[in-house]
């Protein structure tokens, strides 16, 4: 695993992000990273102040052993399922780190110092077994800094809101769609309500809308490479950008409504929207463009190391470069949709892939696990 230190070193840029009201956090998570110090080293900086995990993440971090050999060698003479060793690793990962961002989520009256945990993949387009997984999950790592992670399927909607309702904080993942978005947006709206109703302090509830990125450029571009025009190639880069600022005035729309004012007046805190997906997988783009381009306060980005340590390096913060760019990007999606390229097809087919990839990143956990337990288990006897 590489370190931290370059992010460490040199956090002019992290802190100039900060500064603009965007919080830093992690995407990923290790046994390694927890019990080498890392990611204190990189909490204790400044550089993060919070975490986000997903079926990937884990699938890398468990999936090589690495760190994990004598919580596998235990489990394995218990004779757990899978299933259930894979919940036991991961909630044990997410409750360390948890702890290890305490300070910063008490510093911050619970706004950061986050660690998001996700309900198994398979369960995307199951309501209730998404509500009875996130509860679980909840009691498991049993942290107030914990935030359940939930896809924003169909299915996943009224969950969002049934576990908001529960006072219970949520990490909404997988958004592509302006119009889901909103959807999300008004669940958890949907959710405070619920929660009020309930007699639920709706100051303990916080809640993130994870607003995927690189992946809206990276199938918008092969289309317009396919394409081949002048006009196409010079839409290159541009979508993924104009997706995100427009969910961002649609954010502004809905946290200034009478519906949301009710409830802030009530103790709620808005939910904020999270960058996600925002390592540039095209190598023709700056590294940090996700982050330089996606500026504005009271947001989340959420970066993998290498974009981190970028950031920190050649980041190039210049302020707010979300709010003026409404009219350009409304411009730059229907130039796009003129092409031939519909919107509603693309996002779809992101939110369908990504379900896919978060389930096979899962399986193949559940199988790299199955195959520890089943030879520590022989190693015992």
């Amino acid at each position: 695993m590489s370190t931290v230190t370059e992010a460490i070193a040199t956090p002019g840029a992290l802190k100039r992000l900060a500064d603009e009201g965007v919080s830093i956090w992690l995407d990923d998570l290790s046994r390694k990273r927890i019990t080498s110090g890392s990611l204190a080293e990189l909490v204790a900086s400044g550089s993060a102040v919070g975490v986000t995990t997903n079926p990937s993440i884990f699938q890398a971090a468990i999936g090589s052993g690495e760190g994990y050999e004598e919580q596998l060698a235990d489990l394995a003479v218990r004779g757990v399922t899978v299933d259930e060793a894979v919940r036991m690793m991961t909630t044990a990962d997410v409750r360390a780190a948890a702890d290890i961002l305490r300070d910063v989520y008490d510093a911050t009256d619970g706004r950061d110092g986050r660690v998001s945990i996700e309900v198994d993949p398979r369960l995307a387009h199951h309501t209730e077994a998404t509500v009875a997984e996130a509860k679980q999950l909840a009691w498991l790592v049993d942290r107030p800094n914990v935030m359940i992670k939930i896809p924003a399927t169909k299915a996943g909607l009224p969950a969002i809101t049934e576990v908001i309702g529960l006072g219970i904080s949520v990490n909404v993942t997988l958004i592509f769609s302006l119009e889901r978005y909103r959807e999300v947006m008004a669940a958890y709206l949907a959710g405070l309500e619920k929660a009020r109703e309930r007699g639920i302090d709706l100051s303990g509830i916080h809640s993130v809308a994870s607003f995927f990125v690189s992946r809206v450029d990276s199938e918008i571009d092969k289309r317009l490479t396919a394409l081949g025009t002048d006009e196409a190639l010079a839409l290159k880069g541009r979508a993924a950008l104009a997706n995100a600022r427009l969910a961002y005035e649609a954010y502004e729309e809905v946290f200034a409504s009478g519906r949301w004012q009710d409830l802030q007046e009530a103790g709620a805190h808005k939910q904020r929207p999270l960058w996600a997906s925002t390592g540039v997988k095209d190598p023709a783009y700056k590294d940090t463009l996700y982050v330089d381009e996606l500026v504005a306060p009271g947001t989340v980005n959420t970066m993998p190391e290498a974009t981190l340590n970028a950031v920190a390096d050649h980041g190039g913060i210049t302020g707010d470069t979300v709010t003026g760019g409404y009219e350009q990007a409304r411009a730059d999606l229907a130039a796009v949709e003129r092409l031939g390229i519909s919107y509603d097809e693309v996002v779809q087919q992101l939110e369908d892939e990504g379900v896919a990839k978060f389930e096979a990143a899962w399986q193949e956990l559940l199988d790299a696990v199955a195959t520890s337990l089943k030879s520590k288990g022989a190693d015992a006897r």
